[in-house]
């Protein structure tokens, strides 16, 4: 009808938008981080068995310290086979573990690096070697990192073994040369919680905790992995590595 205009509201601009505070769960987003949203890094829940990778990208925008380099130990094997399930079928509590390589100097994630991690199995026993040596490769495993930095890899919750922590060896190859050989700890928390089960609650109590571990005290605090669990009563482990290309 004459004399009526019809109303008609402009669409929000980018400054707008980036003007809101966006709100996840009780963490507000900083205008980078919108930005990075925005440009469409933000990504959804890997699933039931998994956290969501926006946690490992929040962390890997705001936590990309260099990795401490700790000593490969002795159980080292070369030429672990390229797979994410690495239990060989042993028990244990099941476990994540979620390893998100960024470039130290820049925070981008580095795509396509080799992860190459080991640990004992839920007795204390490592393949290739004493009570495993007949088996060389339960607890061992390689994956490459995706376009996110992301590798990622089934295992079981690791058991003790005499004058060491609970731990997770981990080495990192980028182009075919080793950017990083260090070592994942848990939480003692976590580590007793998870131990008054079995097959863990069937063997003594462990002879060393975190602060006892002289490799521990060597920089383990900045390699902790921060562990829930989830609805499926999968132990999921997360943590970012900062590394230097060569």
């Amino acid at each position: 009808m004459r004399g009526r205009k019809r109303s008609r509201s402009s669409p929000p601009t980018l400054r707008a938008l980036l003007g809101r505070v966006a709100t996840v769960g009780v963490v507000q987003l900083t205008r980078r981080e919108s930005l990075l949203r925005l440009g469409g890094f933000a990504v959804t829940a890997l699933g039931a068995r998994g956290l969501s990778f926006a946690q490992a990208s929040d962390a890997a925008t705001v936590s990309c310290i260099l990795a401490p380099e700790q000593t490969e130990g002795p159980y080292y094997i070369a030429g672990e086979k390229l797979r994410r399930n690495i239990t060989d079928g042993r028990p244990g509590a099941p476990l994540v573990l979620r390893a998100l390589v960024v470039d130290a100097t820049t925070c981008r994630a580095i795509r396509n690096a080799a992860v190459d991690i080991w640990h004992a199995d839920a007795s204390g026993i490592y393949s290739g070697f004493g009570d495993g040596a007949a088996s060389r490769t339960f607890m061992r495993g390689t994956q490459r990192t995706n376009a996110k930095g992301l590798a990622q890899f089934r295992t079981v919750y690791p058991g003790w073994y005499q004058g060491r922590t609970v731990h997770v060896h981990v080495k990192v190859h980028v182009s075919g040369n080793v950017v990083h050989t260090g070592q994942l700890y848990f939480s003692d928390a976590m580590t007793d919680a998870v131990y008054r089960r079995a097959p863990y609650s069937a063997r003594a109590t462990r002879d060393v905790r975190n602060n006892g571990d002289p490799i521990y005290r060597s920089g383990g605090k900045r390699s902790l992995l921060s562990v829930k669990k989830n609805t499926a009563g999968v132990y999921v482990a997360s943590i970012t590595m900062g590394v230097h290309r060569s």
